[in-house]
């Protein structure tokens, strides 16, 4: 049985800087390790390859050795609409858990609507970490990151 997840949150920005925000490595970088009082130590590798067919690659976490790890593979690329990839994740000592994530962002005007659905998660306790803690904090750093980018202009 497959658990599927949509979360979506409304963002001070336009769908490109949005959509730039969420796929540019240097910004990702950035975002994966910003905290509520700035820059949390947490220790970030990505690369990425943004194109239909194309890998992203990501490591992050608070030591070297208890690094979380995704590999995401580019099914849809649509800037500044959509993105669609097939992930599979990992943390240390755990099974790698294959799953979609297709992300949209809709023109609201001077804002956007990120819209995340994920979907073929194994379990409904992994679907409500990830809608819950996830997704969630991804926005909240994302957030975040455009309010540092606003304020420097």
């Amino acid at each position: 049985m497959s658990h599927d997840l949509r979360v979506e949150r409304t963002l001070n920005t336009t769908p490109e800087q949005a959509f730039d925000v969420y796929t540019d490595t240097e910004a990702q970088k950035t975002w994966f390790a910003l905290g509520p009082d700035g820059p949390d130590g947490t220790i970030v590798e990505i690369t990425n390859d943004l194109r239909v067919g194309g890998e992203w690659n990501a490591a992050w976490g608070d030591t070297p050795d208890q690094l979380f790890r995704e590999r995401g593979v580019y099914q849809v690329v649509d800037r500044p609409h959509r993105v669609v990839m097939t992930s599979t994740a990992w943390a240390p000592g755990e099974e790698p858990v294959e799953s979609t994530i297709e992300v949209t962002f809709e023109n609201l005007g001077d804002k956007t609507k990120m819209v995340v659905t994920q979907t073929g998660l194994p379990t409904a306790e992994l679907r409500d970490f990830m809608a819950t803690t996830g997704w969630n904090g991804a926005f909240d750093r994302i957030e975040r990151y455009l309010a540092l980018q606003q304020q420097s202009q």
